[in-house]
Parts: C-alpha cells; sequence; structure tokens
C-alpha cells in the first residue's frame, strides 16, 4: 500500500520540488550539428549524450549539463555556447537525462545513487569525458551546469577536481547539499544546512592530494524562487575556502548585475559570483549576441551574457 501511494505521489513531488509542469517536457529530438557519443564505456547512470565537434581541431572540451525538462541540444543553441563553441572552437559535450531516469528530465543531483564518486550519473558523465579526452587529446576541459545540472556540476568538480580546469554552476547548488528528496527541497529554499567552511572541508577530506583546485564561477538570479540564491553565495564561498593561499575579496556593482571576485595576488580570480539583479530562475542572455534566445523557457534577457561570462571567465576567448 505504501509503495503505491508514494508511486502514485511522485510526480507531484518533482512538481513541487522544481516548480515545472510534467507536461512541459520538451523532446529530445536530435538537432543539426552535434553527433550522438555512442560509445564511453560504463554507463550506470543510463544516460545518453552528444557533442559538436569544431572544423579546426579543439584544444578544449566544454561539457554543459541542461536542467530540469530541458533538451541539452537545444539549451545549448538557445543560450550561447553552441555559437561560442562554432566562435572559439571549443568541443561541445551535452550529457542528456531520460524521463525513466527522472519523471522531469532532472540530474538526480540528490540521489546518492547517482551522485556520489564514481556512482551512476556521475560515473557516466565522467566516462564520456574520458571517452572524448582518448579520442582528441584536450589540453583542458571545462564543466557548466544550469539548475539540476548547475547542482550536478558541483558534484563533479568535487569528486573529479583533477579532470577539469574550471568549472560554472548557474542557479545551482553546491555539494554535497541533500543526499535525499527532503533535504533537496529544504536545501533549494533554504539554502544548505552546511557552513561554506564544513562544505570545504568535506571537499578537502575526499581530495587530499589535491593542491590547485578549478577555478568557478557562480551565477544566481536575485529573483530565484526554485534554487534560493543562498545557495550560490554559499558555494562561492565554499570553493574560495579551497584555495592554499588565502584570496581577497572584491565586489563591484553595475545597474543590472553585481559581481564578486576571490583572487590571489596574480590578479587572477579563483572564484567569481555573478547575482544579477530581478531574474527569477534560469540563464541570461544578452540579445545582441547572435544566436540568444531570450523566449525559451528559463532563458532572462540581461546586458550579461552568461555563456560569454562564463567562457571569458574560463580564458576562451
Amino acid at each position: 500500500m505504501i509503495d503505491t501511494m508514494l508511486h502514485k505521489i511522485k510526480p507531484l513531488l518533482w512538481t513541487l520540488l522544481y516548480g515545472f509542469s510534467c507536461s512541459a517536457l520538451a523532446t529530445s529530438q536530435q538537432l543539426p550539428n552535434f553527433q550522438p557519443l555512442l560509445h564511453f564505456g560504463d554507463n550506470p547512470g543510463d544516460l545518453t549524450a552528444s557533442y559538436f565537434q569544431p572544423t579546426k581541431q579543439s584544444k578544449s572540451l566544454v561539457v554543459f549539463l541542461h536542467g530540469c525538462v530541458q533538451q541539452g541540444e537545444a539549451l545549448a543553441k538557445q543560450s550561447g555556447f553552441f555559437s561560442l563553441a562554432e566562435q572559439y572552437d571549443f568541443t561541445l559535450l551535452v550529457p542528456q537525462q531520460s524521463k525513466k531516469n527522472n519523471v522531469t528530465s532532472c540530474f538526480n543531483w540528490f540521489s546518492e545513487q547517482d551522485s556520489e564518486k564514481d556512482q551512476g550519473e556521475v560515473l557516466s558523465i565522467k566516462n564520456m569525458i574520458l571517452a572524448l579526452k582518448a579520442q582528441s587529446k584536450f589540453d583542458h576541459v571545462f564543466i557548466a551546469g544550469l539548475s539540476a545540472g548547475g547542482a550536478m556540476t558541483s558534484a563533479l568538480l568535487v569528486h573529479y577536481p583533477e579532470l577539469f580546469s574550471a568549472g560554472a554552476v548557474i542557479a545551482g547548488l553546491p555539494y554535497p547539499c541533500a543526499n535525499n528528496l527532503a533535504k533537496a527541497i529544504s536545501c533549494m529554499r533554504n539554502g544548505p544546512s552546511q557552513s561554506s567552511i564544513e562544505l570545504a572541508s568535506f571537499a578537502r577530506q575526499s581530495n587530499e592530494a589535491i593542491k590547485k583546485w578549478p577555478r568557478l564561477i557562480v551565477i544566481t538570479g536575485s529573483k530565484d524562487k526554485v534554487v534560493n540564491p543562498k545557495n550560490s553565495q554559499s558555494l562561492a564561498s565554499q570553493w574560495s575556502k579551497l584555495s592554499e593561499t588565502a584570496l581577497k575579496p572584491s565586489k563591484t556593482s553595475t545597474a543590472d548585475y553585481q559581481q564578486s571576485l576571490w583572487q590571489s595576488n596574480e590578479k587572477l580570480a579563483q572564484v567569481k559570483l555573478v547575482e544579477i539583479n530581478e531574474m527569477g530562475h534560469g540563464l541570461s542572455v544578452n540579445s545582441s549576441y547572435k544566436n540568444r534566445d531570450a523566449s525559451a523557457d528559463f532563458l532572462y534577457e540581461s546586458s550579461l551574457d552568461s555563456a560569454m561570462d562564463i567562457v571569458s571567465f574560463w580564458g576562451l576567448k
């Protein structure tokens, strides 16, 4: 009886958790210019993936993780990441979640069987990256994610810091923020229960040999009602505390957003937090750049273009 009741209310819980209607799920049709990644080793998370390879030989791989109810290839094009891959000659890898894994096609960032190191979806994504690295010998690997994809990006950066040069988390959460559905709802609404010091300590204990952590840019909307912006603030603070040397914080403001930097004496920012005024849950685009679609779900018009800002922070421009 309990199992039957849980089965019936799960879709309602997912809708509550992410604020999305299951009827809004996007179709997963293949878009032009991407090719499927068919063979990448073990796939315990049962994910699929596609990638774009520029005509010019690329030295960098960018992994882009979509949010709930989204189709990864479409989001890559709507947000500008695909256009930037063409412009700056980086390979773009787009893992894709399915409804059979999650009723709203969210990456299962709060499920231990999918978010812990070398398990489930985390391991599937790692194997995708290693397969493409073996094929193309990239000098650098970067990872970005939106919402649930951002939370999964946090997990991958903590588990495999040696794999990435830098990351970007948009409207996401720090890892480990939750290991079950109830904690996930609480974390999304209120921010993590752990302090940034505790979060940093967890990451260090899991990676005692790591001396140089990936650089990180975090982007959030000040009016995000799905994922409390406290999560982005906590994530940036967590990452600033992972540096071996003390980082100097600074903050600047424009009419549209605030930007906080944590940087060393070399003036290179190790961590960047961007808080966009009046923006809800999603990713900002500046339509003055080509191939941006502010009319798409969870994309917002802004003077700050998230994809361009991320690629600039990573040094890919």
